[in-house]
């Protein structure tokens, strides 16, 4: 029996409903809220999606929801939502805080030499934010019957950044790759992954920079100094305002998380835009971890769960949620970028897999 027979479980049905994009094509993050609710991000939109489950295995019922309604947005450009999750009631999301590199056209090269040139950004990829989730429906602000108020909000922004690039700006590992405006995908910033903790605490996953062969995830303690608006809060003894886990995973980035009680599961796939096998890992008790450290692979700690089927072109994985799947209480939803062909089916629908983990 093969690796991928053993861990495949089952393919779910989604179905959107919106005519006048290629949402199908272009899922980059995703993440169930307490209601069954399942959120859909997109590398090229300014709104998130949301799908009810509609039968055994099939979501539908599309609806989408403009982030420009519940948070301030910089303007009208992509988000380039490359990480979601829930927890505590809000739908937290973020951009990949990247630039990127324009690609050749193939219509002239005078012009793709130029094109290959140039580096540009969408400011909106500069945005950390947590929404309220109520009833299957984002709200800007609530009142429970029990508890605090809840509100959108973002991490602090500036002119054209926030306050988490500022600060990274500055840190000895990254500060020569933004600093010297090094693009997504040629091993530049680029956030990837995102997971929500109890009680405002982030974990970042960074497809890029690798250093040397090891994966970076940024942690951070959020904090709200005013409706609306996030801040860092001091995370270390010397009051540094996060901690950076460097972890061996084979060589590859991080392009998605997922928490399963302590431990983080690691979707790792290459850095740069070049097609090539993708990982799930496993980094046990990652929430207990209680300074910044290298983790090198072991069994007791950092290890691979399986690798994904490779296609070449087509069946990018971009997201993974926690599914419960025919019994199986540790199952994991995994969704593709550039999905091949036999993913899809007529009127916006699509199909994406569930492994056993």
């Amino acid at each position: 029996m093969s690796q991928l027979e053993y861990f495949l479980l089952t393919r779910v049905l989604l179905q959107f409903e919106q005519r006048s994009d290629d949402i199908v094509s272009d899922i980059s993050s995703a993440t169930f809220s307490d209601d069954g609710s399942l959120w859909i991000g997109s590398d090229e939109m300014v709104a998130v999606e949301r799908l009810s489950p509609i039968g055994c295995h099939s979501y539908g019922e599309h609806q989408r929801f403009l982030l420009k309604d519940y948070i301030e947005l910089f303007d009208d450009d992509e988000i380039d939502i490359e990480g979601m999750d829930f927890r505590d009631g809000y739908l937290w999301l973020t951009g990949s805080h990247s630039t990127k590199r324009k690609k050749p056209k193939g219509k002239d090269l005078e012009t793709d030499l130029e094109r290959l040139a140039t580096i540009t950004t969408d400011l909106n990829r500069f945005i950390l934010a947590r929404i309220p989730v109520v009833n299957g429906e984002l709200i800007k602000s609530c009142v429970p019957a029990e508890g605090e108020t809840k509100t959108a909000a973002c991490l602090q922004t500036f002119d054209e950044r926030n306050l988490l690039f500022e600060v990274l700006k500055e840190d000895v590992h990254l500060k020569p790759f933004i600093t010297s405006g090094i693009p997504s995908k040629d091993n530049g910033l680029d956030i990837e992954g995102l997971v929500a903790a109890s009680n405002n605490r982030i974990f970042l996953g960074l497809r890029g920079p690798v250093l040397r062969g090891w994966a970076v995830i940024i942690e951070m303690q959020l904090t709200e100094s005013e409706p609306g608006v996030l801040t860092l809060e001091e995370i270390t003894d010397e009051g540094a305002k996060y901690k950076k886990h460097f972890l061996d995973l084979n060589g590859l980035g991080i392009r998605e998380l997922c928490l399963q009680g302590e431990d983080l599961i690691i979707l790792a796939g290459p850095t740069m835009a070049v097609e090539g096998e993708m990982e799930v890992f496993r980094w046990k008790d990652a929430l207990n971890n209680s300074g910044e450290n290298i983790h090198q692979q072991d069994e007791d700690n950092l290890f691979p769960l399986f690798d994904l089927p490779f296609t070449v072109g087509s069946d990018h994985a971009e997201g993974l949620a926690l599914y419960s799947c025919w019994g199986e209480q540790n199952s994991l939803m995994i969704f593709y970028d550039s999905p091949d062909s036999s993913r899809l089916r007529e009127d916006k629908r699509i199909l994406v897999d569930v492994f056993q983990i």
